[in-house]
């Protein structure tokens, strides 16, 4: 499999046949093989200041402990040392890849932004219940509130995995992605073929 990491940099638009196609631009520069096992690798980027001793001792093959780093299970493609860098080159225009990002944390959210509840009347002696979420159970049978009701509580920042995105370009260390990707910009993206 092909695997990449990168820095989410934001959206442009290309010009491809005539057409004008939305990108999110990724950063790839300076991701590397961290670390490898049977079952899997992993990639990292950037450089962790000041790493704990066990951290340094896992990535001291790697030659510096990165910031951020991505698993993978498989196998990757090439003959790939620990430490050496993964080059955006790996990937072409056209290649179908899988995404998957961390999507923006929103807070506590209540269940008309988060569920999109209508909320109540807003007439009729209504006084201060306009977005309340209404009534949650039954009766005394069975006398409690089922599991997975839908309510207010934390909204976002959940990882969320794209199949089937088109890659529109590679320039450089820069990876263009046909459409949005999860996350805000300056987050990480992690890039691979099934």
């Amino acid at each position: 499999m092909k695997a990449l990491i990168g820095i989410k940099k934001g959206m442009t638009r290309v010009f491809k046949d005539d057409k004008i196609v939305p990108v999110t631009v990724i950063d790839t520069e300076g991701c590397i093989l961290s670390f490898l096992e049977p079952k899997g690798f992993e990639l990292g980027i950037g450089e962790k200041r000041n790493p704990s001793k066990a951290m340094a001792g896992k990535y001291k093959e790697a030659g510096k402990v990165p910031h951020d780093r991505r698993y993978f299970k498989g196998t990757l493609d090439g003959d790939l040392k620990i430490g050496s860098e993964v080059k955006a080159s790996e990937f072409n225009a056209d290649d179908e890849v899988t995404i998957t990002g961390v999507s923006k944390g929103k807070g506590f959210a209540g269940v008309v932004k988060r569920w999109h509840f209508a909320g109540g009347p807003k007439t009729h002696g209504q006084s201060d219940k306009w977005r309340s979420p209404g009534a949650i159970g039954q009766r005394s049978t069975p006398g409690r509130v089922y599991k997975g009701l839908h309510m207010a509580g934390r909204m976002g920042g959940n990882t969320i995995t794209l199949e089937g995105r088109r890659i529109v370009g590679v320039k450089d260390n820069l990876v263009m992605i046909a459409g949005p990707l999860p996350g805000a910009n300056g987050d990480i993206i992690a890039i691979h073929t099934k």
